[in-house]
């Protein structure tokens, strides 16, 4: 993918700042996978897969989460209302990308099987998606992540309520999205309770443990 003079083409969010309520505090982007924390190994699939600029929103334990990212080429932004939701860190990612960036992923900081070439595949399907303005990936009928979609998207987005975020868009446009199908677990699979690190690392043959 190439970069315009007048700014990025491509721009990311990775969503990193929860609470991790479910895992006792734990921030779950430290999670390891085969060694790798899995907020450096969604950014690295963003980077490695072409976007020209990945912007990683911090909150609970930003220090810890922002020091498994060094090296990567991304930029960091803490949400200091994080404790508030994920919308408003959304929100929060949204407004620190480039606004020439052309479109834009959304991606959780916890899809352990999120390869580059899966990020690669929906951009692909994105920019021959017709007259649709957002693309979410689809697995046997679930609804996953990155979702991408248009600059144009994430400016009404911004002009929403604080309690406005891409879900609120999708559901308010259905004639205006339209789906990834795809038989990779990479865009469903995430982490959401304990149970998930053994049953992730049962199915999918890889190492899941806290560092």
């Amino acid at each position: 993918m190439t970069t315009s003079p007048a700014g990025p083409s491509l721009g990311a969010v990775v969503l990193a700042a929860g609470e991790s309520q479910r895992m006792g505090g734990r921030p779950k982007p430290l999670i390891e996978r085969d060694g790798v924390p899995l907020v450096r190994r969604v950014a690295q699939a963003l980077v490695d897969a072409g976007v020209d600029e990945v912007v990683v929103v911090l909150g609970h334990r930003a220090q810890a989460v922002a020091a498994a990212l060094a090296s990567l080429p991304v930029t960091s932004v803490v949400n200091a209302a994080y404790a508030g939701g994920r919308i408003s860190s959304l929100r929060a990612g949204l407004a620190a990308l480039s606004p020439d960036c052309e479109a834009i992923l959304v991606a959780l900081a916890d899809q352990p099987l999120l390869e580059a070439a899966d990020v690669a595949a929906l951009v692909s399907a994105f920019r021959g998606r017709g007259a649709v303005r957002a693309l979410v990936p689809r697995v046997d009928g679930v609804r996953g992540h990155p979702v991408i979609f248009e600059r144009s998207v994430r400016d009404e987005i911004l002009a929403g309520g604080s309690g406005f975020g891409v879900r609120q868009w999708l559901d308010a446009n259905p004639g205006q999205v339209g789906w990834h199908d795809s038989d990779r677990p990479g865009y469903i699979e995430d982490v959401d309770s304990p149970e998930d690190l053994q049953r992730i690392a049962h199915r999918h043959g890889c190492a899941m443990r806290w560092p």
